[in-house]
């Protein structure tokens, strides 16, 4: 017999109370003489054995009263005994852990594995009786779906049908841990958890993630597990999506490169490859894949509209759907803003002609504004800036955020630029030092020029006077600033004298790019070339280019938004199904903000009014595609590996767990039959209590 509330049966302590009244009230009787006659003295001796003999009687029952109420409100229970015909009187804790990964949507003759999973659930569910409680955990982590404890079971039999298959991965683990929080606060008898999945090997645990759940999953509870993988699956899956171009251009191409594995055990012969654009089918390839191969899949297709353009590359359907199309979002603006900051206004002459006769569609919108105006500057407004300074006259923090945020820099010196200056500036922008100013006479035998350059850097990228000899046209230099990336950065342009003529630096989500001399006749004949405007416009494009190519995350990883551009305080996100929420940040100073309903995969996009800030795509995870599964002996060593102490019963699936269940299930609560024992015995002592009163009346008389 086990006790459920084992701290009350401190009240058996209070059984003592009737023996201390007892001692505290003896009586002795009076001695009353009688004749002599023998006969009436041995009457009375008697009587008063009979009246000792009911008060010990009275004084047992008392004490039994006391210790059958204790015990009833200590919930005695029985293990594996039915009392009354019952199946199981005790109360029962079930939590549920439903694999909803979308490994589980694998179709059988029975139907899919998700379907018989949830079906199994109600089965089990309509066994339990009205005071038991339930809840439901998914594996996937979905936790807005998912069920808290609660007596009303027809509830959860009720929500678990309109569950879908998520297309978030998930670890078997991390189902158990919060499983185990639950019923560890459970008060009830039977403790039972109902283990749902497919046990895919790699979605059991993290390594990282396994702990010591001892205390709550104690002897006192089951787990029953539910193995629904029967048969070898055929899996091809897209594991990666890489945009390969750099700079995007309207009605250019772009390159996508995809990595397609094959899962399965056989030979794929002709498995079709579809790059999408904007749901429009712009290149398509067939590949053959050994058993296990992953092989990457260059396509090619044309971006043939500004704004937001979805990209998804797709292959034919097979026994898992949810990982057979991999999305990517790339965002053309239709305008794109440019702020000119300078600290000499000629010093921006160049640059300013060189973007306008660079553009041919007016897709820039270009703003000139002088350094001492720069706190009426909303840095936000724009794509990228334009720096021709060596100093700034207000802290530079919001220019430093600006570019932490995702912004373009491009930085030149100005004409008449400080050492000391410069190098305050590069220092608060984390760039190298300049170690000095070299500066020669204007003459062309002195002059400096390049020496290498990164022919494969998108910059330079369709720039070659002759593509096979791949140079550049060098300018004469004059005066530069000498400066090295120093490990910081990338330097995509060198001097003769080892200093970086254009330098490449990341910057929180941002880029800056550095170039080593003034945009003016005065330091070098660089403005004059015939490389200086398309170098200039494609600095405008590569930067913004950082913003094009959406951030990418995997299903149900929450999303960081970049809300610091918002024109008012609602934002709205649509989904992947085109269904939307709405988040209103009024008064909320904020430049990010987490949204974690990220289980459908697809573009999500976030809106400020009708403005477009951000497109996120979402994926699936690659380690949920691959169709490899545990073995009794692996799961086993799982549960040791979490110090499990209760008992772990496999139910197979052909089987009616309900049978399998009841055989396992603890068995009765007796408290019932211990209050109407006492209940009884109160009877009892009543009656005895009013027969013993009038025989000690009569003996004493």
């Amino acid at each position: 017999m086990t006790f459920l509330n084992p701290a009350v049966l401190l009240g058996f302590a209070a059984a003592s109370i009737p023996v201390i009244i007892h001692l505290l009230n003896l009586r002795k009787l009076k001695v009353i003489e009688f004749s002599t006659l023998k006969f009436l003295k041995e009457l009375q001796k008697n009587k008063i054995r009979r009246v000792k003999l009911k008060q010990w009687l009275l004084l047992a029952l008392r004490v039994l009263i006391i210790l059958l109420v204790v015990s009833a409100f200590a919930r005695p229970t029985l293990e594996g005994i039915n009392i009354g015909g019952t199946t199981s009187a005790a109360k029962t804790t079930a939590i549920f852990i439903l694999d909803d990964t979308f490994s589980m949507s694998v179709i059988t003759p029975n139907g899919s594995y998700f379907n018989q999973a949830k079906q199994m659930i109600r089965d089990i569910i309509s066994n339990l009786q009205e005071e038991d409680e339930a809840g439901l955990i998914l594996v996937s982590g979905d936790t807005e779906e998912e069920l808290t404890l609660t007596s009303n079971t027809k509830s959860i039999s009720d929500n678990i049908e309109s569950i879908i298959v998520s297309g978030s991965s998930g670890t078997i683990n991390n189902a158990v841990i919060r499983a185990s929080e639950i019923i560890g606060e459970s008060k009830n008898f039977n403790k039972e958890i109902y283990l749902l999945s497919d046990f895919q090997k790699n979605r059991i645990f993290i390594h990282e993630n396994i702990s010591d759940l001892s205390r709550s999953l104690n002897k006192q509870v089951k787990l029953y597990s539910f193995d629904f993988s029967d048969k070898e699956i055929k899996n091809i899956s897209i594991d990666e999506l890489d945009i390969k171009t750099k700079i995007f251009e309207l009605n250019k191409p772009i390159i996508v490169e995809s990595i397609i594995t094959n899962h399965s055990n056989n030979f794929v012969v002709n498995q079709v490859v579809s790059l999408f654009i904007n749901s429009k089918r712009s290149a398509q390839k067939s590949i053959d894949l050994s058993p296990n191969e992953s092989k990457a899949v260059s396509l090619e297709g044309l971006i043939e509209k500004s704004g937001q353009n979805d990209v998804f590359v797709e292959i034919e359907d097979d026994e898992i759907i949810k990982d057979n199309r991999r999305y990517a979002s790339i965002n053309l603006p239709e305008q794109i803003s440019v702020l000119l900051l300078y600290d000499v206004q000629s010093d921006i002459n160049f640059i300013n002609l060189a973007l306008k006769s660079a553009q041919t569609d007016k897709s820039l919108n270009i703003t000139t504004k002088p350094l001492n105006g720069i706190e009426s500057i909303r840095f936000e407004d724009y794509n990228v800036v334009f720096l021709i300074a060596d100093k700034f006259d207000s802290s530079p923090e919001r220019l430093k955020r600006f570019v932490s945020n995702g912004g373009g820099l491009v930085m030149y010196p100005s004409s008449n630029a400080s050492l000391q200056q410069l190098n305050s500036l590069f220092s608060e922008l984390k760039l190298p030092s300049a170690s000095g100013i070299s500066e020669l006479k204007n003459d062309s035998n002195l002059a400096i020029d390049f020496d290498r350059f990164d022919s494969e850097h998108p910059l330079l990228q369709n720039i070659f006077i002759n593509e096979n000899k791949k140079s550049i046209e060098s300018p004469r230099i004059y005066k530069h600033i000498k400066v090295t990336s120093g490990g910081k950065g990338e330097s995509v342009i060198t001097l003769l004298d080892g200093s970086s003529f254009l330098s490449e630096y990341n910057y929180g989500n941002g880029k800056i790019l550095l170039y080593n001399v003034s945009p003016t006749i005065s330091w070098s004949d660089f403005p004059l070339k015939s490389i200086f405007a398309p170098l200039v416009y494609k600095s405008v494009i590569y930067l913004t280019a950082g913003d094009n190519v959406d951030p990418e995350y995997l299903a149900g990883e929450s999303i960081n938004f970049n809300v610091s551009k918002r024109t008012s305080p609602g934002i709205r996100i649509v989904l992947p199904d085109n269904s939307e929420e709405f988040i209103n940040l009024n008064g909320d100073n904020l430049e990010f903000i987490n949204y974690s309903k990220t289980f459908n995969n697809g573009n999500y996009r976030l809106y400020s009014g009708d403005r477009l800030l951000e497109t996120v795509s979402v994926n699936p995870d690659p380690a949920e595609s691959i169709v490899d599964y545990i073995t009794d002996a692996d799961f086993d060593n799982y549960l040791n590996s979490i110090n499990f102490k209760g008992s772990h019963i496999r139910v197979p699936i052909e089987d009616n767990p309900s049978d399998v269940i009841l055989q396992a299930r603890f068995g009765s609560e007796l408290w019932r039959y211990f209050l109407m024992a006492a209940f009884l015995l109160a009877l009892i002592e009543m009656a005895v209590s009013r027969a013993a009163k009038k025989e000690l009346a009569e003996t004493e008389k």
